[in-house]
């Protein structure tokens, strides 16, 4: 048991952390920056930011082999190998690259430092390996994050109130737990309704507790977990599972409101369905799909309507729905005084 604990934490808590810091490093910052400058009509940012998007698999995997902490050669080789993984994965890349970084790290990390002639046998198995799997798998491993991606999207667009609720309150509960929303998100493609759905959950429980522990945390509080992460509760979570009752709520209640009063979609990168207000980057996915969706034809402009709908359900609900059922269970004696203490 101690062993499956100890993978489970090396791959899917590391690494897909990683995976999910690299693509922030490239892809979504890139994206970013290439909206400001269509914005401000700065061509010289768009060419910025298509370079950074340009490398989103050599960073996923060269994040996730440092993770890993493999040798820095094996680091080294795995930009050629995320590079390889996320070409032939197509739209669900990110999830060939985690799996063939993960497997062709290894196998460099094993290899390394066991030769005289380390220096060639190291990248030859890395970029080997990770080159043939690219070919041999990344390809259904792409057209299966693609499917499943899919099949959730088809399902909010056919129930968006029922999976309005649960796609809400699935990528928020992963986004307190230690596991990278961003990285699910992504590897799914995750855009669209369910896109905006992800958003509302994840923005629920970052301002959810954000604003319910201000009592304890106070200003420092409010801005690590509003603007910085809601795992910052996993240890009181621990303590006291009742005090996720508020912000999981909360988040059951803007997922729908979402997908059927607003109609809120995340036509930006996936990657941001998954962060929520974490720098801001789930709101600003979703103004940058606006932008592409108006540019595109698709959408006539930007409403008041949307912006109204984007500042209630990332915002404002949260904050309100939370306060409010937090007053709840406190008044039941469930969450005391304290119980969210950040160290």
């Amino acid at each position: 048991m101690e062993f499956i604990k100890k993978l489970c934490k090396r791959y899917f808590i590391d690494a897909m952390g990683a995976m999910a810091q690299g693509l922030f490093a490239s892809l979504l910052i890139g994206t970013i920056i290439s909206t400001i400058g269509e914005q401000a009509h700065l061509d010289v940012l768009v060419t910025i930011g298509g370079f950074a998007k340009a490398v989103s698999g050599p960073a996923m995997a060269v994040a996730i082999a440092h993770s890993l902490k493999a040798p820095a050669l094996v680091v080294y080789c795995m930009a050629a190998v995320g590079w390889a993984a996320n070409d032939q994965g197509g739209a669900g890349g990110p999830l060939a690259v985690f799996v063939i970084a993960i497997i062709a790290t290894e196998l460099g990390t094993l290899v390394s430092g066991k030769t005289k002639i380390d220096l060639l046998v190291t990248p030859l198995v890395a970029i080997l390996s990770g080159g043939f799997l690219s070919i041999l798998i990344a390809p259904p491993i792409g057209r299966v994050a693609t499917w499943i991606g899919d099949i959730i999207m088809w399902a909010t667009d056919l129930q968006p109130l029922l999976m309005g609720i649960l796609v809400s309150v699935v990528v928020g509960i992963v986004l307190t737990l230690p596991i990278s929303s961003a990285a699910i998100c992504a590897a799914l493609s995750l855009t669209g309704l369910a896109g905006g759905a992800a958003v509302a959950g994840c923005c629920a429980q970052m301002i959810g507790f954000a604003v319910t522990s201000y009592r304890e945390n106070k200003v420092g509080g409010l801005v690590s977990q509003g603007l910085g992460t809601s795992m910052l509760q996993m240890g009181n979570i621990i303590r006291n599972p009742r005090i996720w009752i508020a912000p999981t709520l909360a988040s059951a209640i803007t997922g729908p409101i979402a997908t059927c009063l607003f109609k809120l979609e995340m036509n930006g990168p996936p990657i941001a369905s998954g962060m929520g207000t974490c720098g801001l980057v789930g709101p600003i996915g979703v103004y940058t799909g606006w932008v592409n969706d108006v540019a595109a034809g698709v959408k006539p402009a930007v409403t008041p309507m949307d912006w109204i709908g984007l500042v209630l359900v990332c915002f404002v609900l949260p904050a309100v729905l939370s306060l409010a059922i937090d007053a709840g269970v406190r008044k039941l004696g469930w969450v005391k005084l304290g119980d969210m203490k950040l160290n």
